[in-house]
């Protein structure tokens, strides 16, 4: 398929008005802001943006892009770092408008559309006292986070999101919509949970749902940067060994007032009084400067880290996976830390394990189950002139971190790392998801993702 396809006004023409949604082209008023993702870094240009009314619509796309062999890509929430939902000279297949979320809470399910975000779906759950696995940021697109894994605050509990997919209602390279479960397309269900942006476009998922909230207990406990040695210690000690119940995610960042601290991030899903319990030893250690930790709204607690990571600014992070946080993982850290070139800038531990552990690495196409931490380095700035300075500073951490990691990363943090580090990301899956692709992309017609190229 060619990226620099000439396209007929009249073809455009044709497109337009073929579907229930809109057709965007350069220059229509809505252009500019249609192509804009949360990465204030990433200025791509699309030939033309399909806002999709519904699955019709993404099929419709699909066939025309086919077509006129166009570049496609696929926009959900917008959350890629490295900008992928919008394609350079392509078409974008645009799901923000489909965001309904349905929920049943008799049988606890949910079926969210492709384009809902994590906040949407908390917030239509949470009317009953249910939820399930999402991410940390509330504007991140429901389906994106999933098809890649998804953890979040539920994950020690739960799962991860995609351990959560009951059914996806995608339509696939060949245009025609397509139901994956554990009944129907088994095989295609595996893939998605996982690596499922490789296999089509999800425009319905179905997810089990938990109880819980309406209120929870968590908030954060600070400790000054001259004790973060002691407290990331502390934190990995304490973190190896809590209940599911309990996630616990470490934070290096800037405070308001200009002071860079070590956070400590805690939710229990339980019961409140068993979570002051588990919490008594956190809380207790040092002491922190801060304590922050009491009964809040969960809807609350999910939207506390979009204040870190607002839609608009520049964005670049690389990230490992960790099974153990050693003395010199810590000495690296807080050493690397005390030099990153933006007040905005972070270095994060965000916690694996529990739920996430027990389940089998082949059972999805997700397979690093053994991570215990998710830990990258997040360059966050304003100034577009600094862009390298950024991005050197996470790559430098990164080199340094190498030695700990266990060779690979999340799947939702890849960006443009090279095919390699592709691979590592979903391990000894890889070749059996290269047989999927096969099958169901054979010309790799979805690649603007984490992409497994056919074999054949």
């Amino acid at each position: 398929m060619g990226e620099r396809a000439v396209l007929k006004e009249s073809a455009a023409q044709a497109l337009a008005e073929s579907l229930r949604g809109e057709l965007l082209l350069p220059g229509d008023d809505t252009y500019d802001r249609a192509r804009r993702v949360w990465n204030g870094m990433i200025d791509h240009r699309p030939a033309l943006i399909a806002r999709c009314a519904g699955s019709a619509d993404v099929a419709t796309a699909v066939t025309f892009a086919r077509e006129h062999d166009l570049l496609v890509s696929v926009r959900g929430g917008g959350h890629n770092i490295a900008g992928k939902a919008v394609c350079v000279g392509g078409l974008v297949i645009d799901l923000s408008r489909m965001r309904h979320v349905a929920v049943d809470a008799v049988n606890r399910t949910a079926r969210v559309e492709g384009g809902a975000t994590l906040g949407e779906l908390d917030s239509a759950t949470q009317v009953s006292g249910l939820a399930t696995t999402t991410g940390v940021v509330t504007h991140t697109g429901v389906a994106g986070l999933t098809l890649g894994g998804g953890v979040g605050r539920l994950a020690r509990t739960y799962g991860l999101a995609c351990d959560n997919l009951l059914s996806v209602d995608l339509v696939s390279a060949d245009g025609q919509p397509r139901r994956a479960s554990a009944t129907e397309n088994p095989a295609l269900f595996w893939g998605m949970r996982g690596a499922g942006a490789n296999f089509g476009v999800a425009t319905s998922l179905e997810f089990q749902l938990h109880p819980v909230g309406p209120e929870v207990l968590g908030g954060i406990i600070v400790h000054p940067l001259e004790r973060a040695r002691e407290a990331l210690g502390f934190y990995y000690e304490y973190s190896r060994s809590a209940p599911d119940e309990l996630t616990a995610d470490a934070f290096f960042l800037t405070s308001p007032d200009g002071n860079p601290v070590f956070v400590i991030a805690v939710f229990y899903a339980g019961s409140m009084e068993r979570g002051e319990r588990v919490l008594e030893p956190l809380r207790r250690f040092g002491p922190p400067v801060a304590d922050q930790v009491g009964p809040v709204p969960y809807t609350e607690l999910q939207a506390a880290g979009d204040p870190f990571f607002p839609i608009g600014l520049h964005y670049y992070w690389k990230s490992h996976f960790l099974e153990e946080i050693t003395e010199d993982a810590i000495e690296a850290t807080v050493d690397h830390f005390a030099s990153a070139p933006s007040p905005r800038s972070l270095i994060v531990f965000q916690q694996y394990g529990g739920a996430v552990g027990r389940i089998p690495a082949t059972e999805t196409a997700f397979h690093h189950r053994n991570a215990q931490y998710d830990n990258f380095a997040a360059s966050v700035w304003t100034d577009p002139q600094e862009r390298e300075v950024h991005k050197e500073w996470a790559r430098q951490w990164w080199d340094r971190m190498s030695r700990f990691s266990v060779g690979a990363e999340y799947v939702n943090n890849l960006g443009d790392e090279g095919q390699d580090r592709v691979r590592a990301a979903y391990g000894d899956n890889y070749d059996r998801l290269a047989t999927l692709k096969n099958e169901y992309d054979p010309d790799n017609f979805f690649r603007l993702n984490a992409n497994i190229p056919p074999s054949g």
